[in-house]
């Protein structure tokens, strides 16, 4: 990938670089993303099979159905680098990242949902520099509905429709509206979060599209109180932080990425 290094006061021509460098990517990604969601649905139907991984989570045809199709398009579009899929780590095979760039696929989250036919689950595609997101792309191909976001611009569109510019939105007076965990997260402990605190509505939901529901002015308050891998998080919380918002672990600190594991601490994901 192509990243210019020409000067420019206080860097500016060269952060501006880098954000066309990266804006560059999304319109493959986009297609990479509606090729997987279509090989996703190709599976959708009830009785499909299901095996389960060796942490206990399910696995289905169209896991690797959609992951096969990302890893040829990240493939074409990027071979220089490095890519961290779900289904390829629970096979062993893991590249070895640092600080550099290197991409987190999950090519169904939420396979719980998928197999519940409920139409709640996602492809996530993030690609993270510095230990910290700067792009991600994420299909509901149940919905149609796509989200995209990096250098301080997030969008969104249904299906064939138009791409709308999204953007997080500021605490409303009347209270907070929580995007939560459906098949994950325990209600007493989220109700213990959330004590105090004043709250409009609770919206249960799969998948990482939580983080998109915050990030399109929808939701306010996204916890995740129970233990996430980098992939399920990764393009979600690019897309949130283009739209405006933040995402903390329970201390305060970031949350970062190319953990030993890869596995991610209890985290908050907030509007402005």
């Amino acid at each position: 990938m192509a990243r210019a290094q020409r000067p420019g006061r206080g860097g500016g021509v060269a952060a501006i670089d880098a954000a066309s460098d990266l804006a560059r990517l999304i319109p493959p990604l986009l297609e990479a993303a509606r090729a997987a969601g279509t090989a996703i649905l190709e599976h959708y139907h009830p009785g499909v099979a299901r095996s389960d991984k060796a942490d206990g989570s399910p696995v289905t045809a169209a896991d690797h159905a959609a992951e096969a199709v990302i890893l040829s398009a990240l493939a074409s579009l990027d071979p220089a680098t490095p890519v961290l899929a779900e289904e390829q780590f629970a096979a062993g095979k893991a590249p070895k990242v640092s600080t550099g760039r290197f991409w987190l696929v999950d090519p169904l989250d939420g396979t719980k949902e998928f197999l519940k036919g409920n139409g709640e689950f996602s492809v996530n595609i993030g690609l993270v520099e510095n230990r910290a997101p700067i792009l991600g792309v994420l299909l509901a191909p149940a919905s149609g509905e796509m989200f995209w976001g990096c250098g301080g611009r997030a969008f969104t569109r249904k299906g064939d429709g138009p791409e709308r510019p999204i953007a997080a939105r500021a605490a409303p007076k009347e209270g907070l509206t929580v995007a939560a965990s459906r098949s994950h997260d325990s209600r007493d402990k989220l109700n213990a979060f959330l004590a105090g605190k004043k709250i409009a509505a609770v919206k249960a939901t799969g998948s990482a599209i939580k983080f998109c529901r915050v990030a399109a002015g929808e939701a306010d308050l996204y916890p995740r109180l129970g233990p996430t891998m980098e992939w399920d998080s990764a393009a979600g919380h690019a897309i949130l932080l283009a739209a405006g918002g933040s995402v903390a672990t329970l201390d305060g600190g970031p949350l970062l990425y190319a953990k030993p594991g890869f596995l991610n601490p209890p985290y908050v994901a907030r509007g402005r």
